[in-house]
């Protein structure tokens, strides 16, 4: 279908990667408002993986085919990494920096007129941005950066260098973020950022992320559900583990960034925790709540994986009994200790993603049925179809209201979406 004229020249924001970069987006959307602009797509690229970065550029060429007449900027990790490489492409109007892209001088017509690279030393940078969006597009979840940059360099990952080292929001902030989009009409908030669980560690006082979440809950009483994105488990502590156990609002779901299920592999990313740490997590973490559903994110074909160590990651996620996979099929990034190890074939390295994938879609099945019977309180996300606490998708025989949470009984599955029927709503 053709655009309109009017969404012809409206400013648009693509997002590409993770749920940091969707807050970071609804920053930037309501910066571009501010100033308004119209006729500018902004691209907010992501470094994961090549893949990613491919994605990336084929958008950009599309809109530039699409809307010739626009003005096209690039941000995001892709582009804080290489910014000479996306300027020089001939799409491209601008490429603005990680830091930046957060300020809202960046995005005024002055600004956008004076010059095409404005990135600085994300190195340098010692504190996150504090903006307050004022809603996430009239969705019923939305997710809130508390923190950002990593001190840690796993050999695989380039994000560091797109984002800096770890610096987080002060709590009030947080508080008063959560308290906006509440009012807004959000009923589930996701605190994300690029290593969560190391928040505070930068602040006055050293609040933990289990202080900070505890604070943020006693603050916002009207906040239905408060779900945590993905934590270190090196990094997960007693209180932590008490929080999850004990607050009926933080989300029964866990999704623990683990990338793979080989000690040795383990070592080579240069991780901080062995399987049996993440053993040892995930039975304290059940024993105390049940119900728990546990995710990961894994990497498939890492350098100098064997078919043996990879066995070892597919028995790791039989025996954690993971419901969720996240799965990243390898990609060298340059200038990372991985990048020069023996590598595996793009061959192998794909076969491994789709085992991998497939045997998330028997866990995920696997979990599914075993929820037929049970009652749930999703959060709708349309009139229809909502997400459970456990991040289990389903579908309703009646239609609600966006955020409402009805008290649903399961039903049946159909094509990995629970269905339900509605007994009450809140």
């Amino acid at each position: 279908m053709n655009e309109t004229l009017t969404e012809q020249s409206a400013a648009k924001v693509e997002t590409f990667g993770c749920r940091l970069n969707a807050y970071e987006s609804q920053v930037v959307r309501e910066h571009l408002e501010a100033a308004g602009q119209r006729n500018v797509i902004v691209f907010n690229t992501c470094a994961v993986t090549a893949e990613s970065e491919r994605q990336a550029r084929q958008a950009i060429r599309r809109a530039r085919r699409d809307r010739p007449n626009a003005k096209i900027i690039v941000t995001g990790c892709a582009a804080q990494i290489a910014p000479e490489t996306w300027a020089s492409m001939p799409e491209v109007d601008r490429v603005v920096g990680n830091l930046e892209k957060m300020t809202a001088t960046t995005w005024t017509d002055t600004a956008l007129a004076d010059g095409n690279l404005v990135v600085s030393d994300i190195m340098q940078a010692k504190e996150t941005a504090t903006h307050l969006i004022s809603g996430f597009g009239g969705k019923a979840r939305a997710f809130v950066e508390i923190q950002q940059g990593c001190d840690h360099r796993c050999t695989f990952c380039i994000i560091p260098y797109g984002r800096g080292n770890s610096r987080s929001a002060p709590v009030g902030v947080i508080a008063r973020q959560v308290q906006s989009l509440v009012e807004a009409g959000v009923a589930e908030v996701a605190f994300t950022g690029v290593d969560i669980t190391s928040y505070g560690t930068d602040l006055p006082g050293k609040p933990s992320l289990a202080q900070l979440t505890r604070r943020v809950l006693a603050q916002v009483p009207d906040l239905k559900r408060l779900r945590l994105s993905s934590i270190d488990p090196a990094e997960v502590d007693d209180d932590l583990i008490r929080l999850i156990a004990e607050e009926p609002r933080l989300a029964g779901h866990l999704h623990l960034s683990l990338q793979a299920g080989s000690d040795l592999i383990l070592k080579r990313m240069k991780r901080r925790h062995l399987t049996e740490d993440a053993v040892r997590l995930t039975e304290r973490v059940r024993e105390l709540r049940p119900d728990l559903a546990l995710g990961a994110d894994l990497i498939a074909g890492f350098p100098t994986e064997t078919d043996e160590l990879f066995q070892h990651t597919l028995n790791h996620v039989r025996e954690l009994d993971l419901t969720w996979l996240h799965v990243f099929p390898y990609s060298p990034r340059p200038g990372t200790p991985a990048a020069r190890m023996p590598q595996n074939s793009r061959e192998i390295v794909k076969k491994r993603a789709a085992i991998l994938r497939e045997l998330g879609g028997v866990q995920a099945s696997k979990y599914l049925k075993n929820q037929i019977g049970k009652k749930v309180r999703p959060v709708m996300e349309t009139a229809y179809r909502g997400r459970t606490d456990s991040f289990a998708e389903i579908e309703l025989d009646t239609p609600m209201s966006i955020g409402a949470m009805p008290l649903v009984q399961i039903t049946d599955v159909r094509e990995g979406c629970l269905l339900g029927t509605m007994e009450t709503a809140l």
